[in-house]
């Protein structure tokens, strides 16, 4: 049972603040007044010559060195021949060198008092163990000295805001004016490319592109907190194959939502094929994949699985930072596009708006009488005569309350026709801060240049494809829902105490431990012989069920240890005798008396305390079903009651909680309550490991849910 100790408050901080010794170097080498490129070269093919003339197209006006062995100077500017030979604090270093020369460069650069260093090399941490302790050799340098550190193996940044660029990738600058604009981050550089590239051709401003590599120093962590910090960017894309400090990654991106900056995240490793090539890439050791999404969206990170739909939402949630809960409405010009976004939003799970009546008087009187008047609205051939109807019918959709976006898939028609839509869109589309989005039909039909100049100069989410704007869309409403729980959550459970010894407890303990926070358990205790076992069952009722309890008896039904149904005194004895004749001399604390359940619907809750990701909590249907239909969630453990209700009512197989072949419905308030009730005690601070109810016995709706069996494991 729990010691007298008070535990802590959470098993997690609830804040983890930036490394303040790493910021300062980092601001210096994202924005350097002075940068040394070791490795420089005249030939533009080369790496060393794509990073100069990189420097030389975004017009960098501080003092730059070169560094040569073997060359007096580069195109007219002098070279030294080592990192040894530079002055004191530059800013930047790149080191464009071979892996063996990287260690000796890392430390003259500490020696120098360097800032930051840009390491491309890979064979670190990727290749193995030896590269393991290399990288680590030079990341201890690097935080003894302060410097900041990207890389190993990495691409490099592009800081098009400052107008930097100290990568390999040959770039151009692109001034981002008044204009909204995203960052990349990723640790791969191809993804980072990728994503800036995907942006930049939607006419999407980027500000800054970071590949990080193995982020032996610098993590994806740091870069967010400081695009935050500094107001960088209206959007963040993350591409990481490992979180490598989750409780500083979950601080990161809790600040980017109270800063009002959406993180919209793809993380390889969903299948075994998956994580086994993101460790080989990144040397990324291979974390719980199911676990790290569910905490990355409990702090409303956008977690995708394509990346289309990384594209996609971050096209939207750029503009569109803040959507607010609710439902789609659609506009469009087609019966057949109409036909086909009710059955295209029902597969995805994306909900149609029912607008009010008074939306639909007003979406009424813009058309003709006898045209069906429902979302999605079909304008037919009006829009072809008098365009306007679009901006008229967006702004009416707006307008309902349980509107939460517009899209328009629409036939584009000729070029006039696609300008006077772009006219009658774009400034409904500027006024809103609900999203909406354009999505024109015809794949890669050429649009016309001014329709394409209006979308881009407004920053109109322009789609080619209604499927994927509905994809998108259905990522931006959980990202809204997920910004509303933000606030509503439980907090840790308060006073209770520290568990005095680690290890796993009986059945009985655990149960205790259950009624202290509220769980309902069957009516019963502990009995030391079979004359008291007889007294418990006079006074609970029968029939009763006998357990035998001994902490090594985690699997007692294998064990011989339980004895089901007993209906009278004589069955009790009878079962006491068997279970003892079977246990055969095991010690045991004594044997546990309960009454028999009632028949309902068997559930799991679990939960387990991740030594870096920290408490969660799980709940499915019990039996194989949890296996043969996957039928299981994965939730945060400081979820709220409303907030489990939702996710237990998404279960697979939840039908069995409703009315099903005469039997009433299940009680799924209870198992909310259960699950709540759980995930605060995790976090309070109590050393418990894992927690197992198995199985919670779902009554009739109104008449609760009770834990049969329970198993709990602490730590030390």
């Amino acid at each position: 049972m729990p010691g007298d100790k008070e535990a802590d408050a959470a098993t997690l901080p609830d804040d983890h603040p930036p490394d303040p010794a790493l910021g300062p170097a980092l601001a210096r080498l994202l924005q350097p007044r002075s940068i040394a490129i070791a490795g420089a070269s005249p030939d533009s093919a080369t790496m060393g010559g794509v990073i100069l003339a990189n420097c030389d197209r975004f017009g960098f006006s501080g003092d730059l060195h070169l560094i040569s062995p073997t060359r007096d100077d580069i195109g007219g500017r002098a070279c030294v021949r080592s990192v040894d030979d530079l002055p004191e604090r530059v800013d930047a270093l790149v080191l464009n060198v071979p892996r063996a020369a990287i260690l000796p460069a890392i430390q003259a650069a500490a020696r120098r008092k360097v800032g930051g260093v840009i390491v491309f090399s890979s064979g670190f941490a990727e290749a193995g163990p030896e590269g393991q302790r290399e990288q680590d050799q030079i990341a201890a340098i690097c935080r003894r000295a302060g410097m900041a550190l990207l890389g190993p193996n990495c691409m490099g940044f592009v800081n098009y805001a400052g107008g930097i660029a100290l990568s390999f990738e040959p770039v151009t600058p692109q001034p981002l004016g008044a204009r909204r604009s995203v960052a990349v981050i990723a640790q791969s550089g191809a993804a980072a490319s990728g994503i800036r590239s995907g942006m930049q051709g939607r006419g999407i401003s980027v500000a800054l592109q970071a590949a990080l590599g193995n982020e032996a120093v610098v993590r994806a962590s740091d870069l967010v907190d400081r695009i935050v910090a500094e107001g960088r960017a209206d959007a963040i894309a993350l591409y990481v194959e490992q979180i490598r400090d989750p409780a500083a990654f979950l601080a990161a991106v809790r600040r980017a939502r109270e800063a009002g900056v959406p993180v919209i995240m793809m993380h390889p490793g969903r299948s075994k094929r998956g994580q086994e090539a993101a460790q080989s890439h990144t040397g990324s050791m291979v974390g719980d994949y199911a676990l790290m999404r569910t905490s990355v969206e409990n702090e409303a990170v956008v977690a995708v699985d394509t990346m289309d739909e990384l594209f996609d939402t971050l096209a939207i949630l750029h503009r569109y930072p803040t959507p607010t809960r609710g439902e789609i409405g659609v506009v469009t010009n087609s019966g057949a596009i109409r036909g086909m976004a009710f059955d295209f939003a029902e597969d995805i799970g994306l909900p149609i708006a029912q607008v009010s009546d008074v939306t639909l008087e007003r979406l009424g009187a813009l058309l003709p009488a006898g045209m069906e008047i429902d979302n999605p609205l079909d304008v037919g051939t009006t829009g072809f005569a008098k365009a306007d109807i679009f901006g008229l019918a967006t702004a009416a959709m707006l307008a309902d309350p349980g509107v939460s976006a517009v899209l328009l898939p629409m036939a584009g028609g000729g070029p006039s026709q696609q300008r006077a839509k772009a006219e009658a869109i774009v400034p409904e589309a500027l006024a809103s801060t609900k999203p909406v989005v354009v999505a024109i039909t015809g794949d890669e039909s050429v649009l016309d240049p001014e329709f394409l100049l209006a979308m881009r100069a407004s920053e109109t989410p322009l789609f080619r494809s209604p499927e994927r704007a509905m994809r998108a869309l259905r990522l931006v409403r959980r990202y809204a829902a997920a910004l509303h729980a933000s606030a509503d959550r439980t907090p840790p459970a308060a006073g209770r105490a520290r568990w005095a010894e680690p290890g796993v407890k009986p059945e009985y303990q655990g149960k205790d431990f259950l009624r202290s926070i509220g769980v309902r358990v069957p009516e019963g205790a502990l009995a030391a012989t079979v004359d008291e076992a007889v007294a418990i069952a006079a006074r609970i009722g029968f029939p009763v069920v006998l357990k035998a309890q001994a902490a090594a008896l985690s699997h007692k039904s294998d064990a011989g240890g339980v004895a089901l149904n007993l209906r009278d005194e004589a069955a009790l004895r009878k079962g006491w005798t068997g279970m003892m004749d079977r246990l055969d001399g095991t010690v045991l604390d004594g044997v546990l008396v309960e009454q028999m359940s009632a028949p309902g619907l068997e559930l799991v809750v679990g939960a387990r305390n991740h030594p870096e990701w920290g408490p969660s909590v799980m709940v499915g249907l019990g039996g194989v079903l949890i296996e043969a239909l996957d039928a299981a969630e994965l939730l945060p453990a400081d979820i709220s009651h409303a907030r489990a209700v939702e996710r237990i009512r998404a279960l697979r197989g939840a039908k069995l909680l409703g009315e099903f072949r005469g039997r009433p419905p299940r009680d799924v308030d209870a198992v909310a309550d259960v699950v709540v009730k759980v995930g605060a005690a995790m976090r309070a601070g109590t050393g418990i490991e894992e927690i197992d109810i198995n199985p919670l016995m779902v009554l009739a709706q109104g008449e609760g849910a009770v834990a049969l069996d329970a198993l709990i494991i602490t730590g030390a």
